[in-house]
């Protein structure tokens, strides 16, 4: 019987689980997908009852055959989240999502006049955004405030995870230093004077790093699941971070991309880096420091398209896409469709698609939305290179990297090469990785390309179009801005 662990991510649109050896080897691997609920414009929330039920039938399925003892869990799940519960650890609204849900803009203007933006950015890494656990905590504290007088702690996907498994009430350094503002960087602790202000009857959980052990399964989570009782569960962390584990882009100069319902991109830094218009985190790992962008959309975008085709399978869309030539025939998408994160930081900001006439088709118009979130990562790259970022290897991770064509046109749009590996999984994968290094010291000293090996280096070829349409690109979101705030406003009414 092989050993083995296991690893679970919670993600936008799906939980992912996985069954690994010590080896790196893929044993089984499981997906459940879901849908996020809107219940307004800019609200984007999802019960917490799902994630626990996931993981409850991830592990059942993953261990159905029988054929390896699990030696430890590994998770890990969106965030920055807000998920509020009572002293005994009952949700009390459903939990509130990371930078795609844009509710808090009154409480980041409020606490940002109150700080001071430079205070906010020197003592936590970043300037309040939509991405600000901190600031959706004092939204439900202005807004639901019977919600608020019973809310005693404070969940994220991974460490409600962690609470279900083992009991244990912790959150990692990397998820905290996106609760701007209650985090101090250079600290690495909670800032009580902010945090007492924002929410004083909060237990702000301990902090440990992602890949210390957290707790054990308990007897009741052993019945429901099927672990073995008593065997560790990680603290795990935000899946973009945990994703960055899975392929080894930890390093000072990678930068992590990861392609799902939303593009993140991380970029480890030799020393704290901060921008307004960007994230500085701590990392996943112990003394290691983050810069880092997030699109609110990409992969959400080819979802919503495939459904407005009528739910074409989505390699018929890629073929049709793949036909239209760079440039999908003078179409020139910006990608908001969710207002947008980094680098303009703008929760009006809205989805434009110019140059539409009655020739063009499902091809072009796909073509155009992966052309599109091409751009926006190269804006972001730019970004974090002019902040003081170190960009040296670009890492590809994720399910968006399963076909050719996305990751082939991004690294035309950016010009740069990317390192595409073996496993792109994710971050149930990396989840795995850490929990593999803390049960069996031995892996420790594996290198990520002995579980992990390249599969294959993207390459640039040089196109015209794209380098003519990028600064049109930026244009387009300039000349457009004011007409999209004022029909934000008109969605949000």
């Amino acid at each position: 019987m092989a050993e083995a662990v296991l690893g679970v991510d919670i993600g936008t649109s799906s939980s992912k689980g996985v069954l690994v050896d010590l080896g790196g080897r893929v044993l089984a691997s499981v997906t459940r997908q879901h849908a996020v609920s809107r219940p307004r414009p800019g609200h984007v929330e999802m019960d917490a009852a799902v994630w626990w039920d996931e993981l409850v039938s991830l592990s059942r399925e993953l261990l159905a055959g029988g054929d390896a003892e699990v030696l430890a869990v590994g998770v890990s799940g969106m965030g920055p989240c807000v998920l509020l519960t009572d002293e005994a650890g009952a949700p009390l609204r459903p939990a509130i999502l990371y930078g795609v849900d844009t509710r808090s803009t009154r409480q980041i203007a409020e606490l940002t006049e109150r700080y001071g933006d430079e205070a906010i950015r020197a003592r936590g890494g970043s300037s309040l955004s939509t991405q600000a656990a901190g600031a959706k905590i004092a939204w439900v504290a202005e807004e639901e405030p019977e919600v608020f007088a019973r809310a005693r702690r404070l969940f994220m996907p991974s460490s409600w995870l962690v609470w279900g498994l083992t009991g244990a009430y912790v959150l990692d350094q990397h998820s905290a230093s996106q609760c701007t503002p209650l985090y101090d960087i250079a600290a690495e602790t909670w800032y009580r004077p902010w945090a007492d202000d924002i929410c004083p009857d909060l237990e702000l959980p301990p902090l440990r790093w992602s890949g210390e052990v957290a707790g054990t399964v308990s007897a009741g989570a052993a019945r429901e699941t099927g672990l073995p009782e008593g065997i560790p569960v990680i603290t795990g962390t935000i899946d973009a971070w945990a994703e960055a584990v899975s392929v080894g882009a930890h390093g000072v100069g990678d930068l992590m991309l990861m392609y799902g319902t939303t593009m993140f991109l991380v970029n480890t830094v030799a020393e704290t880096v901060t921008s307004p218009s960007l994230w500085g985190t701590v990392g996943a790992l112990p003394g290691t420091r983050c810069l880092a962008g997030g699109m609110a959309t990409s992969g959400a975008i080819t979802a919503w398209l495939r459904d407005l085709f009528g739910e074409v399978d989505y390699p018929e869309l890629v073929k049709a896409a793949a036909c239209s030539p760079p440039g999908a025939n003078g179409l020139l998408m910006l990608p908001y469709f969710a207002g947008e994160r980094t680098p303009v930081m703008d929760p009006h900001a809205r989805g434009v698609i110019a140059g539409l006439t009655l020739s063009h088709d499902r091809g072009d118009l796909y073509r155009a939305a992966l052309e599109a979130i091409g751009y926006g990562v190269r804006h972001n790259i730019e970004t974090i290179e002019a902040a003081g970022g170190d960009v040296r290897r670009i890492v590809a991770v994720g399910g968006g990297t399963q076909g050719d064509l996305w990751t082939q046109i991004v690294t035309d749009i950016t010009g740069r090469e990317q390192v595409v590996p073996t496993q792109t999984i994710g971050a149930s994968y990396g989840g795995a990785l850490l929990a593999a290094q803390a049960v069996r010291p031995a892996v420790r000293g594996v290198s990520i390309e002995a579980w992990n090996p390249v599969r294959e280096v993207l390459r640039p070829q040089p196109t015209a179009a794209y380098a003519d349409l990028y600064p049109r690109y930026l244009e387009l979101y300039t000349s457009t801005r004011d007409l999209s705030h004022v029909l934000a406003a008109l969605q949000q009414r």
